[in-house]
């Protein structure tokens, strides 16, 4: 079976490669059973320095349905959330031999997956997101790529609707989350990717 990707761009007028890249790996995308291979296939067209930051899909999912049953404070919840990242991270590290690490490796034409947990761990870094369901890895990828000058890929198992052409829609729509707009205000490129195949329904 042919792996490929459909693809599309934000902002910035051109797909990446970049000369520093940050690829945001839906955690939906983890319950695909070629995503090794897939993930594989997408980064075969990188040209330089590239982090991946990977999404809590269903293991932040199942935080989402016992907060829901019965809330907990909410910086407990975001705490817990943002550790499931560093769960699906080291799975994606593992599956396809990519090194782990707490920093972006800006300095090396490598790929490596980014632990968000520890990239988030040093005194101020967090600060500069809420606390809550407000925020997820969309924002803490496009804050990983303005801390490097990064571009940003956003690799989501639906494309965005091209009803909404601008990031405030996008997360109106529920595409990217609500902080999105304003994690990612300063970056220049902005692309998305979804495995080929994946029929644009909804923005969601």
């Amino acid at each position: 079976m042919t792996v490929g990707w459909t693809r599309g761009v934000i902002r910035g007028g051109e797909f990446p490669p970049a000369p520093r890249t940050v690829i945001k790996v839906g955690g939906s995308l983890l319950t695909r059973p070629m995503w090794p291979d897939e993930l594989r296939a997408l980064l075969v067209d990188r040209a330089g320095p590239t982090a991946i930051v990977v999404g809590g899909g269903p293991v932040v999912d199942g935080l989402r349905a016992i907060d829901a049953a019965s809330p907990r404070p909410a910086h407990v919840m975001h705490r817990l959330a943002v550790e499931a990242m560093a769960i699906t991270a080291r799975l994606v590290a593992e599956a396809t031999a990519l090194p782990l690490v707490a920093e972006p490796v800006w300095h090396e034409p490598a790929a490596v997956v980014l632990d968000a947990a520890l990239w988030l761990a040093p005194p101020g870094r967090h600060d500069c997101l809420p606390v809550g369901w407000q925020v997820t890895s969309d924002s803490i990828a496009a804050l990983v790529a303005a801390g490097g000058t990064a571009a940003l890929v956003l690799v989501k198992s639906v494309p965005p609707s091209a009803a909404h052409d601008n990031l405030a829609s996008l997360a109106r729509a529920g595409w990217v989350d609500d902080h999105f707009p304003v994690a990612a205000a300063s970056l220049e490129r902005i692309a998305w990717a979804v495995p080929s195949g994946i029929i644009p329904t909804s923005s969601r």
